[in-house]
């Protein structure tokens, strides 16, 4: 499984868009500030949106693509399968 995410600050803050085979390691990168760069710079740790891919290329391409879009497009995306930009974590597939 491969996973296109979404974090943000806060709600209509800051996003972070990436793409991992491990979405709970990944988050927890994040959330622990264990890689310097973006996330922790800006405080990025909220998971508020996933995709789940079968292929990496096939979720590079999306990466790519959401990375492509303007943040309205963003927080619409968002907002149509979580309107209180809650922290989605809990909702991972564990297999």
């Amino acid at each position: 499984m491969y996973f296109v995410y979404i974090l943000a600050s806060r709600r209509n803050g800051t996003l972070y868009i990436g793409v991992t085979n491990d979405l709970v390691r990944r988050i927890g990168e994040h959330c622990s500030g264990a890689v310097p760069g973006f996330t922790r710079r800006y405080g990025v740790t909220r998971l508020v949106y996933f995709e789940i891919y079968d292929r990496i290329d096939e979720a590079i391409t999306r990466e790519k693509q959401l990375k492509g879009w303007n943040r309205t497009w963003k927080i619409r995306l968002i907002e149509a399968s979580n309107p209180e930009w809650r922290d989605v974590g809990g909702d991972i597939p564990w297999s």
